[in-house]
């Protein structure tokens, strides 16, 4: 590393060094309602992930949503809460992707790994403004999103525009693309669905459960319909199955609009009836295991297809900190630092 030399009296600045900033959604700091509250007023509040004339969502964000719901949030965050080191499962595996990723680096002392989360606490700005005051003066954001949406990837890059603009002094700036169709990708997914069949035995149908998205964004030209419908065809390819034996369906909708379908928890609900009885759910559109994955489908998508009459239910841990999962960030990291190492 070097530094520049200035007039007596100036502190020294350290440069040359680049920076690899993985950035998650985000979470809230605890699961309490105040916390939660916090967090998905700024979640709610970015007019990416919600596409209502500001006014309208105001009102309805203010006196209705943040009213009654972080109280329901709080309690489904409690549920996965990780109590030995008091952070969400999001947080925890976050924070160890970024670790295990700067230890890939360790020989090459010019690159510092950091993470960051789009909503919330270690927040873009407060981590860029570290790895600046490290020395970084050039920066590869790698949102951890493996299919792009403009609800995602693209509010990350918004972010990132904003914490530049109050810099003076700004690093060069690089933005790792999607990686719904990368073979590292595709590979780690299908090893974790072959080591849960010769950990667990077979089962009736495999559920590829994604993050859901509005119908109407798609009809706007969001591709992130496009993008888990490649992944979940590239998966079926690699394992050998057909649509029967892999079916892409899509989570987590919230209000009364029309959302991207199959729904998961309607086919959960109707597979028991079809004669399927046995079903183990992966999801490949989170980098890491959180509320969503472990709450809303291991929990709840549990009750919803038992209920109904299903026999066995389990489901597929995100990538998280795998090794074969931080192959494939280091692999995406060396390859959009090209040029710079």
């Amino acid at each position: 590393m070097m530094q520049s030399r200035f007039p007596p009296g100036h502190a020294a600045v350290a440069t040359g060094r680049i920076g690899v900033l993985l950035v998650n959604l985000g979470t809230p700091d605890a699961p309490d309602v105040r916390s939660v509250r916090r967090y998905l007023a700024e979640f709610l509040s970015d007019r990416r992930v919600i596409e209502v004339p500001r006014l309208i969502w105001w009102l309805v964000l203010n006196l209705f949503i943040l009213r009654f719901r972080p109280k329901r949030t709080a309690h489904a965050y409690a549920k996965v809460w990780m109590a030995d080191s008091n952070e969400s499962p999001l947080r925890h595996h976050t924070r160890r992707q970024a670790e295990l990723l700067a230890a890939r680096f360790a020989g090459d002392d010019r690159v510092i790994v950091d993470w960051a989360m789009r909503y919330g606490n270690p927040s873009m700005a407060s981590v860029i403004a570290r790895l600046k005051e490290q020395g970084i003066e050039r920066l590869l954001v790698v949102p951890l999103y493996p299919q792009y949406s403009a609800t995602t990837t693209a509010t990350v890059v918004d972010r990132l525009g904003e914490v530049l603009a109050g810099m003076r002094w700004q690093p060069a700036i690089r933005v790792a693309p999607p990686w719904h169709d990368d073979p590292g990708y595709v590979e780690a997914l299908a090893r974790s669905v072959e080591a849960d069949r010769l950990a667990n035995g077979e089962v009736d149908t495999v559920i590829a459960s994604f993050h859901g998205l509005p119908k109407e964004y798609f009809e706007k030209g969001d591709p992130y319909y496009c993008h888990c419908a490649k992944t979940a065809r590239l998966l079926r390819e690699r394992l050998g199955t057909g649509e029967e034996g892999l079916r892409l369906t899509f989570q987590s909708r919230f209000g009364p609009r029309e959302w991207l379908q199959p729904y998961t928890d309607h086919t959960l609900a109707a597979l028991p009836g079809q004669g399927i009885r046995r079903v183990a759910v992966i999801m490949p559109g989170f980098a890491a295991d959180c509320v969503e994955t472990l709450e809303e489908i291991a929990i709840a998508g549990r009750e919803t297809f038992m209920a109904a009459g299903g026999e066995t239910f389990r489901t597929i841990p995100c990538l998280n900190d795998s090794g074969d999962h931080i192959d494939l960030l280091e692999a995406i990291s060396r390859r959009e630092l090209g040029g710079w190492i």
